[in-house]
C-alpha cells in the first residue's frame, strides 16, 4: 500500500496561533505512520514552511503547494487543516486548495466563510427556526451610535469580534458605560463586532461528523468555567474550567441538542468534524456558534468526545483523512 503524503497545516494569523500549533502537534503524534507520511507545515502571513523534526524550516512552493526535500519534490495527497482562525477557518485557505484540486479535512470555502462570521451565521441559523441571542452587528467603516445600540439589546452583553475564535478580544459588559472600551478592544482583532445579549444557562458542546455518508453525533460535553465566562484563559489554562463528558444533563435536552446538531450540520452543508456550541436553560436551547476547525489537542473537547465514543485519536484522524 502506497502511503499518502499528508500536509498538517498550522499557525495562521490570529490570536489562536499557539492553539493551532498544539493541535497540529497532536495530529502529527497520533497519525498512523504506517499509512501516512505526515509533514507539519506552518503558515503565517506570506511565510509558508515545512518544519522537520529537528525544527529546521524549508519553504513551501506556493505555486503548487509542494516541498523540495533532499532534491525530491513532494506533493501532498491531502491537507489536514489545523489552522484555527484566519486563513484556515474563514474560507481563504480553502479557496487556495480548491484551485489546486487538493482535498482537505475541513468545510469548504462558502461554508467556512459564512460560519466564521458570527453575525451572518446567526442570521442564517435563525432562519432555520433555531434560537439565537439578540444582537447588534457593527462594522468599523460604517457609523454607529453606542447609546442607540444600548437600547436594542438588554445588558449584560458579550462584545466580541464577529470573525474570531477562542474568545480572543471578547468582553462581558454589564452596562452601557463599559460598552465603548469593549467595542474598541474587539475592533483591535477584527473590522466587525458583534454585541450579543447574555443568555443565562448551561453551556454544552456537540461534535458532529458525516463520515462516508453516515452522520456521527458525538457525546455532549458540558463546560463549567471557573471564571465569569468561558474566555481564552478558562479555555486554555489547566484548572480554570471543568469539561464534563458525557454531559450530565436531562435526556430530553441531550436528544434535542444532538438532533439540532445533525440538522444544522446538513443544512449548513458542513464537512469534516465540527463542533456546535449551545446554551440551554428552562426556556430553550440557544445556538452560540459552530467551530469548523475545532481544537484537537489531547485536552480539547472533540478528542474527549471521540474517546468517550470509543474512537481513538489515531482512528479519528484517519477517518478525517479518509473522508477528505
Amino acid at each position: 500500500m502506497t502511503k499518502k503524503n499528508v500536509a498538517i497545516i498550522a499557525g495562521g494569523d490570529s490570536g489562536e496561533y499557539e492553539v493551532s500549533i498544539n493541535s497540529a502537534n497532536v495530529v502529527y503524534k497520533h497519525l498512523n505512520k504506517q499509512k501516512f507520511n505526515p509533514y507539519l507545515i506552518i503558515i503565517t502571513g506570506q511565510h509558508w514552511y515545512y518544519l522537520d523534526e529537528e525544527s529546521e524550516s524549508i519553504d513551501i512552493d506556493k505555486s503548487d503547494f509542494s516541498l523540495l526535500l533532499d532534491g525530491n519534490k513532494i506533493k501532498f495527497d491531502v491537507v489536514f487543516n489545523m489552522i484555527h482562525g484566519t486563513p484556515g477557518e474563514n474560507g481563504i485557505i480553502q479557496g487556495y486548495f480548491d484551485l489546486l484540486n487538493i482535498p482537505y479535512t475541513s468545510c469548504g470555502l462558502a461554508v467556512s466563510a459564512l460560519t466564521f462570521n458570527k453575525a451572518y451565521c446567526n442570521r442564517v441559523v435563525a432562519s432555520y427556526g433555531t434560537n439565537v441571542a439578540k444582537s447588534v452587528h457593527l462594522i468599523k467603516s460604517q457609523p454607529f451610535n453606542l447609546k442607540a445600540v444600548s437600547t436594542e439589546v438588554s445588558f449584560p452583553v458579550f462584545v466580541k469580534p464577529a470573525n474570531g475564535g477562542s474568545s480572543v478580544a471578547t468582553t462581558k459588559v454589564s452596562d452601557v458605560l463599559g460598552l465603548e472600551t469593549a467595542v474598541d478592544l474587539a475592533f483591535t482583532a477584527d473590522d466587525e463586532v458583534l454585541i450579543e445579549e447574555f443568555i443565562g444557562g448551561r453551556e454544552i458542546c456537540c461534535g458532529a461528523f458525516k463520515y462516508m455518508g453516515q452522520m456521527l453525533i458525538f457525546p455532549l460535553t458540558e463546560i463549567i468555567s471557573k471564571k465569569e465566562f468561558f474566555d481564552y484563559e478558562a479555555k486554555y489554562t489547566k484548572g480554570m474550567s471543568d469539561e464534563i463528558t458525557p454531559a450530565q444533563i436531562p435526556v430530553e435536552v441531550e436528544i434535542e441538542c444532538k438532533a439540532l446538531s445533525s440538522e444544522l450540520y446538513q443544512k449548513l452543508n458542513c464537512k469534516g468534524v465540527v463542533r456546535f456550541d449551545y446554551i440551554f436553560n428552562n426556556e430553550a436551547i440557544f445556538f452560540l456558534e459552530v467551530n469548523t476547525v475545532p481544537g484537537m489537542s489531547e485536552a480539547s473537547i472533540i478528542p474527549q468526545q471521540a474517546i468517550e465514543m470509543g474512537i481513538s485519536l489515531e482512528r479519528l484522524f484517519e477517518m478525517m483523512i479518509e473522508d477528505a
